[in-house]
């Protein structure tokens, strides 16, 4: 990973109060009714890319914003503030097709694919766990054969965010005949409109419902050479890589959560009256919100170490790990802690709060589970003293 340059203060202000503006004005007010009916709306994307939104991290040269990973990341957090459906999108296209094109695609494939990913002409997913391959993720079984030229890829992939909305799917398949083993996976750039891509139906999900997330099959799908990333066998490294950046994205996403349920707690508690007083003049309550505004500033500045790190040219894994694993479990406590100030009605779904602990638990999960990112932090640690 070569060093970033972090951008100049004034400069990361102005992004971030371009995030804030457009998060308050188009995706908060609606963030409640499209998690009601389910629904994702590509025209928010569409202007975030417009704006930049999805080219943060690709330099300039390839028609990118050129970030630093720590201000990619608090923009991310802006955005989850107001609604992590929005967020996860933003995030999945920033940190995992974009960087796996940029660290291993030839320049035609730069040209042909990064260029009108930055520039958010197109939306990009990425396609790694199948239905009996989720924390196992080198037990995949879709596979990918040589035919003259190029190749045909047949198999399922489960749970692609952006899955059914994307335009571009990075997905990791099989090339070494079915033989097993993470050195065997190949990783292929997928236009969704190729013939032979078929969408499954949209998964009826906890939390995250205006996030699009569904299986996707390749049916006999037939791909040119130049659609193969890198080398036929390193796809899952490439994988790996990859999550690195993608599970800082998912903690950004989970500290704009936790911020927004402490935010509404922290109201609330102002407002709400028992007793004759508020309820934040009670102990009880004042403590529940300094804990929460503790936990979620270390997550954070976890978070924003790992970034660092990362900008610095350094091996991020187990910060990466760390970082994600710390600010997912921070979320899904802050949010229960909010829903806990409400009361009665944080339980309801007319409250904002019961929204955020469902698309906090989300965080807990994906891109790596909370028991998986124990498993990579004691890995790197143990090979460290090796």
């Amino acid at each position: 990973m070569s060093a970033a340059a972090a951008v100049r203060p004034e400069e990361q202000e102005q992004i971030l109060q371009l995030a804030r503006d457009f998060a308050a004005e188009h995706i908060a007010p609606h963030a409640a009714r499209r998690d009601a009916e389910k629904t994702f709306d590509r025209a928010v994307i569409d202007r975030l890319g417009a704006l930049g939104f999805l080219g943060m991290m690709v330099p300039e040269a390839w028609d990118g914003l050129g970030l630093d990973t720590v201000t990619y990341l608090r923009a991310v957090e802006e955005i989850a503030a107001a609604d992590a459906s929005v967020a996860v999108s933003v995030a999945v296209h920033n940190s995992l097709p974009s960087q796996m094109l940029l660290r291993h695609g030839s320049a035609a494939q730069k040209d042909r694919w990064l260029r009108p990913l930055a520039r958010g002409e197109k939306l990009g997913a990425f396609a790694l766990s199948e239905a009996d391959a989720g924390s196992d993720a080198a037990s995949l079984i879709s596979r990918a054969e040589r035919r003259g030229e190029g190749w045909v890829l047949n198999g399922a992939k489960a749970w692609v965010s952006n899955g059914g909305t994307a335009d571009v799917v990075l997905a990791m398949v099989r090339t070494d005949g079915g033989a097993g083993g993470a050195r065997g996976i190949g990783c292929f750039i997928v236009p969704t409109d190729a013939p032979g891509y078929v969408v499954g139906k949209a998964e009826d999900k906890m939390g995250l419902r205006a996030s699009n997330t569904t299986a996707v099959y390749f049916q006999d799908m037939a791909l040119g050479a130049e659609h193969l990333l890198g080398e036929p066998g390193e796809g899952f490294i490439y994988a790996l890589e990859g999550l690195d950046s993608g599970r800082l994205g998912i903690g950004a996403q989970a500290c704009g959560i936790a911020r927004a349920a402490l935010e509404h707690a922290r109201r609330y508690a102002a407002e709400r009256r028992q007793f004759g007083r508020p309820i934040a003049e009670f102990e009880a309550v004042r403590f529940k919100l300094a804990d929460m505004a503790t936990r979620l500033a270390a997550a954070r500045s976890l978070l924003h170490e790992a970034a660092r790190r990362r900008d610095a040219g350094e091996r991020v894994t187990a910060w990466a790990a760390m970082a994600k694993l710390d600010c997912s479990e921070t979320a899904m406590w802050v949010a229960t802690q909010a829903v806990q100030v409400f009361g009665g009605y944080g339980y309801m779904r007319d409250y904002p709060v019961e929204r955020l602990m469902r698309d906090a638990k989300a965080t807990e999960i994906y891109e790596g589970t909370s028991e998986v990112q124990r498993l990579v932090i004691a890995r790197e640690l143990l090979a460290a003293t090796s």
